[in-house]
């Protein structure tokens, strides 16, 4: 059933002020003494000592805490190639949730340029500015270049949340999917249905797990990846097997894991009947799965599944990544997000699903309990413990891996992490109130 109409969908994003983000002060600028401080001469005195010790510019500006989420809309959500305008409800849609759940502030910049080397030099030349960027919707194979030079390139980290933020969450569903299927990651046979940004990134992240390179058959539109096949890129040659083993139907059989990233209804009943006892089923195309909770569970009871759909169990998210990811990030001033980080944050989130679900989650989701099982392998995305359990783990990374540009005490961090959360729900419930919205 659909929880709201497409009237009020509209309504949401057009009542009060329109769109979903605006600038606000956090200085009070009222008196004369007042503009003097903001503006001109006071504030000479911090563009001075931002010149003599650039690392002052996290001091006096608001770069440690600021976020751009740049796209160029040509792979929006599962709308396509529908271009930056139509595409920024999105990207305002990704600051509020930045905002919302972790207290990072966001500018959405939609871009009207599809040359990739054109994109690398317009995010280049945003580093004094933003601590960090989030590159959404933009399409594969630009996407995996474009995040590539970048991450050369800036001291800041540079995070395509379309490739890692699937990756990491059905990672940590992963982990915690082989510890109830008890298997092992270096034994387990994947099928991967899709071979855009997301399936590329999730195989790549299951490698660091300890899946087995040759465990992997990825299946594009054309059928399987395999050396010598015509139509592939480079990213997609990484996963290419030996020969041709046949059709997803052939291949499946006797596979323990499906992960999705495509069509609806790619996987059916039958398929998944043929698969290893205790078949993972990770069927993420959205709205529409590659299989339906029901038609999945019907064939195999013994099945552990899940999908990007809050009304199924075991909802593959972003938002229980990202914006958790950011914060760690940024707090320990971090001039990339590298592979340990990610996975830190998926052992993170797995970890905390076996932990007793706090009484507001299991009103928020309307249920009498949470328990570590089968149809409970992530906590839920509106748990409010996600930012005190995977952005410290974040940010322990970065210290550890030596990506970090400032040390801080993980211990004392986490209770700054709760009051800071709480101070910002306060103001933003408060000035959302003012509107007299009816949602």
């Amino acid at each position: 059933m659909a929880l709201f109409t497409d009237q009020e969908a509209l309504d949401y994003h057009s009542q009060g002020k329109k769109g979903k983000l605006e600038v606000i002060p956090v200085k009070p600028c009222a008196t004369q003494k007042h503009l003097s401080l903001a503006y001109t001469p006071g504030v000479a005195k911090a563009c001075l000592a931002i010149k003599d010790d650039p690392s002052k510019v996290y001091e006096y500006t608001n770069k440690g805490n600021l976020v751009a989420v740049v796209s160029n809309g040509t792979a929006v959500l599962g709308l396509g190639n529908i271009g930056p305008m139509a595409g920024k409800p999105v990207m305002e849609g990704k600051g509020v949730l930045f905002k919302t759940f972790s207290d990072v502030d966001v500018y959405d910049i939609n871009i009207n340029q599809p040359d990739p080397d054109k994109i690398i030099e317009f995010c280049t030349m945003l580093e004094p500015t933003f601590g960090g960027i989030n590159l959404e919707d933009i399409k594969a194979p630009e996407c995996f270049y474009i995040e590539e030079k970048l991450i050369e390139t800036l001291n800041i980290p540079v995070f395509h949340d379309d490739q890692h933020g699937t990756a990491i969450i059905s990672g940590a569903a992963l982990v915690n999917a082989m510890e109830l299927s008890g298997k092992k990651a270096e034994n387990i046979k994947v099928v991967v249905s899709g071979a855009g940004a997301a399936a590329i990134a999730c195989a790549k992240f299951y490698q660091n797990l300890g899946v087995r390179n040759e465990n992997i058959f990825m299946f594009d539109s054309r059928g399987l990846i395999y050396e010598g096949r015509a139509g592939m890129n480079p990213y997609k040659a990484i996963f290419a097997q030996d020969k041709n083993y046949g059709t997803m139907e052939d291949v499946i059989k006797g596979v323990d894991v499906f992960l999705g990233v495509s069509v609806k209804d790619i996987l059916t009943p039958a398929m998944v009947k043929t698969m290893a006892p205790h078949p993972v089923i990770f069927a993420m195309a959205n709205p529409d799965p590659e299989i339906t909770y029901e038609a999945a569970r019907g064939a195999r009871a013994d099945c552990i599944m899940g999908t990007g759909r809050s009304d199924y169990p075991n909802q593959i998210n972003n938002v229980s990544g990202f914006p958790f990811i950011f914060r760690g990030a940024l707090d320990v001033r971090a001039t990339k997000i590298n592979e340990a980080m990610k996975v830190a944050a998926a052992k993170a989130l797995a970890a905390l699903a076996k932990t007793e679900a706090p009484k507001e989650v299991l009103e928020a989701y309307g249920v009498d309990s949470l328990e570590f099982g089968q149809d409970y392998i992530l906590p839920k995305p509106l748990d409010p413990r996600l930012l005190e359990h995977v952005a410290p783990a974040v940010a322990q990374a970065a210290m550890d891996t030596g990506v970090a540009t400032v040390t801080i005490d993980i211990k004392q961090y986490k209770k700054d992490l709760k009051q800071r959360m709480k101070a910002s729900k306060k103001r933003v419930a408060a000035y959302v109130a003012s509107y007299h919205l009816g949602f």
